[in-house]
């Protein structure tokens, strides 16, 4: 893994996407802090830096297709497949629906999907791992081998374990208190 490009990607995502403040997750629990990763993906230097990241961790995991649930796992899975593309990784992508679109083709699943293809579960940032598992869930019931979980940032509070009960290999690019020691440092200077 390229250690500048890691480097900055971290400071960019301290400075652009954490708030300390007091919110609600997705998984219902309660947090000091919150992670914003879109607002770091949507700036176009940072999404070059964690495709090109994020697509050593699909490589190395061997897969061949990638998915995650909407809304925050589409900017991750569009820079992995962006990286593809420059590095010429033959790798398809998808994101799940949270329920079947009920208009056109009515699929929960959008993009290249195609099934029978080893796939791995994409996501910003993971807390309990529930979305990322909702997605699983979805690309397995049709046809897909989900073996692996990967994320721009693990929070460190019990994905880790969910993935490896789902049978799933999980690998991220940081923790959360790394994004949090690189922001309270941001802040002293």
């Amino acid at each position: 893994m390229n250690i500048s490009d890691r480097a900055e990607l971290l400071s960019i995502l301290a400075r652009e996407s954490y708030f300390k403040r007091e919110v609600t997750l997705a998984s219902g629990r309660k947090s000091d802090f919150y992670l914003d990763c879109r607002r770091t993906i949507f700036l176009p230097r940072a999404a070059y830096l964690a495709g090109e990241l994020m697509l050593e961790l699909v490589t190395a995991a061997g897969v061949e297709q990638i998915g995650g649930m909407a809304v925050a796992a589409v900017p991750v899975i569009d820079a992995i497949i962006g990286a593809a593309y420059r590095h010429n990784v033959p790798i398809r992508g998808c994101f799940v629906r949270k329920e079947t679109k009920q208009h056109g083709l009515q699929q929960l699943i959008e993009g290249a999907f195609k099934p029978g293809l080893r796939t791995a579960v994409v996501d910003d940032a993971v807390t309990t791992g529930g979305s990322s598992l909702q997605a699983v869930e979805a690309m397995r019931a049709e046809g897909a081998h989900v073996t692996t979980a990967v994320a721009l940032v693990d929070r460190e509070e019990g994905g880790a374990e969910a993935f490896k009960a789902a049978g799933l290999d999980f690998k991220f690019i940081f923790s959360a208190a790394e994004i949090r020691a690189e922001h309270a440092r941001q802040a002293a200077r």
